[in-house]
């Protein structure tokens, strides 16, 4: 397992955008955004494997969400545009050494991170 740490949780309007980011302690092979908001189960947000060539997101994250990473750096980004309230969650870094395509199945994760708080609102 690895650390993770993610940063960049924030309070804003609706439309507006954010990027989350989520520092790695070591080597990572397939890494992902999940959320969960309040009352609701943990979700898959986006999912991208080591080298970048592969991602996936969910329906609706899919055209306003983009996931990225910087090996170098080992960190991991989720840049969020067009915000709705529906947006408001915890969300979570999720990393696994596993070697498969980009997934959002939870179960494939074996390290996660605190997460941080996103608010939208109207």
């Amino acid at each position: 397992q690895v650390q993770l740490v993610e940063s960049g949780g924030d309070s804003v309007q609706a439309g507006g955008s954010l990027i989350l980011s989520c520092q790695a302690s070591g080597f990572t092979n397939l890494m992902a955004w999940f959320r969960q908001a309040p009352g609701k189960a943990r979700e898959g947000v986006a999912a991208i494997v080591r080298n970048g060539g592969s991602t996936t997101y969910s329906a609706a994250a899919e055209g306003r969400f983009t996931i990225s990473r910087d090996i170098d750096k080992n960190k991991l980004y989720l840049r969020m545009n067009s915000l709705t309230p529906e947006d408001t969650a915890r969300y979570y870094c999720a990393a696994s050494n596993q070697y498969v395509g980009a997934s959002l199945t939870s179960g494939l994760y074996n390290s996660w991170g605190q997460g941080t708080e996103v608010t939208v609102s109207t």
